[in-house]
């Protein structure tokens, strides 16, 4: 057909394209890993918000001598000299150990993979059949090989879909096989005929994608599972005008295949709308559910025409422009315009150019000090692979691409669509807790409605957490997690910001500052807690002190007793031991803690256990002065508290209060044995003073 890249389904980097930009580098690129490159800041850098790791995999630029591949599967680069003969190095992103040997040459490689964990290698030479080389320690070493079934059929490529189960593709059908390493053959599981001009795999969900018919844009998935192959509904892409002809009219290269927000899409990057007036390509994404048929769900505009690629990136569609080495981002999940079966969405945020990267310059240290090289973005020897992936052949580098949060921050001005944005994406948490301490500080200070959308964006996602934590805890305690083994256990995301996050690194440190006017504070605290209680999450006594400390620090007690009075603030132990505290400057709150505490029906030898764990030893006195239990209290205990406290006067006061009630009682003001105070009445002589013992009055 002529079509580029060569090679099965675009799974070989064209050796063609890096061999001619490698011209004359002969072997070049050696094996040393360059340390790591650096993504340049500088004025080029400001509000690039898609970069390329830090870490990429180096390998052997491609050259007449050396072939590239690389497989989606294990996202791993295969770097094949001579045929195998002098050398087969593969490197990947996760496994930092290249694995390194040497096969025979017996003709030239068209397609190399592991196993899914390296346990057995398949090598295609031929497009009658694949070789196989078992990795396994204790299996034998030598190699097998297994032909197509069909007859007169040519092997497109094959994909591994598990540790031992092999696809081939033809182009007549795909033949889906068991690996047995130790008898050194395969086991055909089920075959299926079918003409196939071009096939896609997608690792993550198992299904291959085969364009069938004779313009190509007849697209038939399967499904691959421990053993099973099952045939999902084909359907056909419409294309943007009648074709001229009948030949090949799709093409893979306009097709991906990924994984969005767990759901399975196939991405199509059509050149021209469908509808003349519009210009400008856009990307059709399809719909490929296991169940049902596959539907157009969204349209994603690109408002230009040029060469383009696609990469999926945290749930984001990103689209690489070429002639003005520019992409763009979309999030299917933000709202666009629905016209009745698809949605239209246009781009998050305004074309940036990934952020420019500093090749580093391998070699011994005394002669890295040559400054690192700037790598050509948007290169046209780049080729790119999903979900994340792009390759420089040439350079011989694989990157994984990686979106910036803290950029967007300044890009999506809106708030409440930029916090639709982050609570997406997967490192959101310590992003949204700046945004949300920028907008309560000068100068972005945001409007009280705005921070109440904040709120409550941020609490329905917590709120949704704490429902699935709350009906898994119940599923397990009423034993019906045994009927159901995939009960999984909710996975607590970065969106999920609870209160004691919010208090933190927000709330805590806003009232601390002290710049804004205390009303605003206390707005922004009460608008904090009215998002809680809207959604029905019980608001932690820690918020409730911050108000009242706030509310004291500026002397407004008139509303924190109105607070009290009409139970914006809840009822607790801590908020009464709290109010407690507060009764040297403002005394009603003495009456108002008790009545609290009343309300939580809360015994009496309970409040005062909690108000001298307080060290509020005089307001556990009073209290129980005021029901009258004074004469049956435990001296000991009151002397532990005020000796606890450290403060002499204190401990004078209540050893003196003692003292008049023994008086009172028996007649007599020292303790009996029996109440164990002997080492107070030391410690109050030591102090003060034999002196200053009570005399026994007598009439």
């Amino acid at each position: 057909t002529g079509r580029e890249p060569p090679g099965p389904a675009g799974d070989e980097v064209p050796a063609a394209a890096g061999a001619a930009a490698a011209a004359g580098g002969g072997g070049g690129g050696g094996e040393e890993e360059g340390g790591e490159g650096r993504a340049s800041g500088g004025a080029e850098g400001g509000g690039c918000y898609l970069a390329l790791c830090a870490r990429p995999v180096h390998f052997e630029k491609a050259n007449p001598v050396n072939c590239v591949f690389f497989d989606e599967a294990n996202k791993q680069v295969f770097a094949v000299r001579s045929g195998g003969a002098t050398g087969v190095v593969v490197k990947g992103l996760e496994d930092r150990n290249p694995i390194s040997f040497r096969m025979e040459d017996k003709g030239e490689v068209k397609c190399i993979k592991f196993s899914l964990g390296n346990k057995i290698l398949a090598v295609q030479r031929t497009l009658k059949s694949v070789d196989f080389l078992n990795f396994i320690p204790d299996s034998p070493q030598l190699e097998y090989t297994q032909e197509c079934k069909t007859k007169n059929a040519n092997i497109l490529g094959f994909c591994w879909t598990s540790s031992t189960e092999i696809v081939f593709i033809t182009d007549q059908g795909i033949e889906f096989y068991q690996v047995l390493p130790e008898k050194r053959s395969l086991k055909l599981l089920k075959n299926q005929s079918i003409n196939v001009n071009w096939y896609m795999y997608c690792p993550e969900s198992s299904v291959i994608l085969l364009s069938t018919t004779v313009l190509g844009n007849v697209l038939q998935p399967f499904y691959f599972k421990s053993g099973t192959m099952s045939k999902l509904s084909k359907f056909e892409i419409e294309l943007p005008a009648a074709p001229k002809s009948s030949k090949l009219s799709l093409s893979e290269r306009d097709i991906a295949m990924a994984t969005i927000y767990g759901q399975l899409y196939v991405l199509y990057l059509r050149h021209h709308s469908r509808t003349s007036n519009s210009t400008g390509a856009e990307v059709v994404l399809y719909h490929l559910p296991r169940e049902g048929s596959c539907k157009k769900t969204h349209i994603l505009k690109l408002n230009r025409t040029g060469k383009f690629a696609l990469n999926v990136v945290d749930n984001l569609v990103v689209v690489h422009h070429q002639d003005t080495e520019t992409s763009v981002i979309f999030d299917i999940k933000l709202k666009g315009e629905f016209d009745g079966s698809t949605t239209i969405h246009q781009f998050v945020l305004p074309p940036r150019s990934i952020q420019p990267y500093q090749i580093p310059v391998a070699g011994p240290a005394s002669v890295t000090s040559q400054a690192p090289v700037p790598c050509k973005l948007y290169s046209s020897s780049w080729i790119v692979f999903q979900p994340d992936i792009i390759i420089s052949a040439s350079e011989g580098y694989l990157w994984s691409l990686q979106v910036k949060l803290e950029p967007v921050v300044n890009l999506l001005l809106d708030k409440g669509k930029l916090m639709d944005f982050l609570l997406q994406r997967k490192e959101c948490k310590m992003v949204i807790l700046s945004v949300c301490s920028q907008m309560l500080s000068e100068p972005e200070r945001g409007s009280l409605s705005v921070i109440a959308t904040v709120f409550d964006k941020l609490n329905h996602e917590y709120k949704k957490y704490l429902e699935a934590e709350q009906s898994y805890t119940m599923v397990v305690e009423t034993g019906l997690s045994r009927s159901n083994p995939l009960l999984k256990r909710p996975v607590r995301t970065q969106a999920v910001i609870d209160q004691s996050d919010m208090y933190t690194h927000v709330l805590s440190v806003f009232t601390e500052k002290k710049e804004a006017p205390h009303k605003f504070t206390i707005a922004v605290l009460m608008e904090y807690i009215r998002s809680l209680n809207q959604f029905q999450i019980a608001v932690q006594h820690y918020l409730y002190e911050l108000v009242i400390k706030t509310l004291v620090q500026h002397n407004l007690f008139y509303m924190l007793h109105q607070f009290l009075q009409y139970h914006v603030l809840s009822d607790s132990k801590p908020l009464a031991c709290l109010l407690l505290s507060l009764e040297s400057i403002y005394p009603p709150a003495h009456q108002l803690s008790l009545d609290m505490l009343k309300r939580l029906s809360t015994a009496n030898d309970e409040i005062v256990e909690v108000l001298l764990s307080k060290h509020q030893v005089l307001a556990a006195l009073r209290f129980i002065r005021g029901i009258g239990g004074h004469d049956s209290i435990s001296a000991r205990k009151f002397l532990d508290a005020a000796k606890q406290a450290e403060d002499e006067m204190l401990f004078y006061t209540i050893f003196r209060f003692f003292e008049q009630r023994n008086q009172r009682l028996r007649g007599n003001p020292s303790f009996t044995p029996g109440e164990h105070c002997e080492e107070h009445v030391t410690f109050f002589k030591q102090v003060f003073g034999e002196q200053a013992l009570m005399k026994p009055t007598t009439f």
